[in-house]
């Protein structure tokens, strides 16, 4: 098969931006394109009204909760449903997934831009739709995921043990 793929995580933020869909349209012609919705603004406002904290750790949001993590998942698949019937009126064809995965049973969320390199070696092509103001911050969010690493190797991120047999 010719045609390439493309990962496209899209802000939640640009939801509701007509040039993003005129932009995917356009990719969808040359690329299969797989889209991630993000949601964190909409998320935090949604943590805000729910009376609960929001953390961010080296990964992204910290959610201690199940309740936590239904609600931000909530939140995301209400943005993922919006897009599919955006891109569908649009005539463009793309799947659309959110960063949340269960695992075991354990509801999983999975910073939207570290889901970029959680697929990276299976797409072609991978693109990170943010706003203008925010392009500097995720260029920089490439050497924060460098400093994760080197955070593991120090101990820092209690969580994980490193084993070797």
């Amino acid at each position: 098969m010719n045609r390439q793929n493309a990962f496209v995580k899209i802000s939640g933020n640009l939801l509701d931006n007509l040039q993003v869909l005129d932009w995917l349209k356009e990719l969808a012609k040359n690329y299969f394109v797989a889209i991630c919705i993000g949601g964190g603004e909409q998320i935090n406002e949604a943590f805000k009204q729910a009376d609960y904290p929001i953390v961010f750790g080296p990964l992204g949001r910290v959610t201690r909760l199940l309740e936590e993590r239904q609600l931000a998942r909530d939140v995301l698949e209400r943005n993922q449903a919006q897009i599919q019937d955006m891109l569908w009126e649009k005539g463009i064809a793309a799947q659309v997934i959110i960063p949340v995965v269960e695992i075991g049973g354990v509801l999983c969320h999975i910073n939207g831009d570290i889901m970029m390199l959680a697929v990276y070696l299976g797409y072609d092509k991978l693109f990170l739709l943010t706003t203008k103001d925010r392009v500097e911050k995720k260029k920089l969010w490439i050497l924060q995921v460098a400093e994760v690493f080197e955070a593991i190797e120090k101990g820092e991120l209690d969580k994980i043990e490193i084993v070797g047999f």
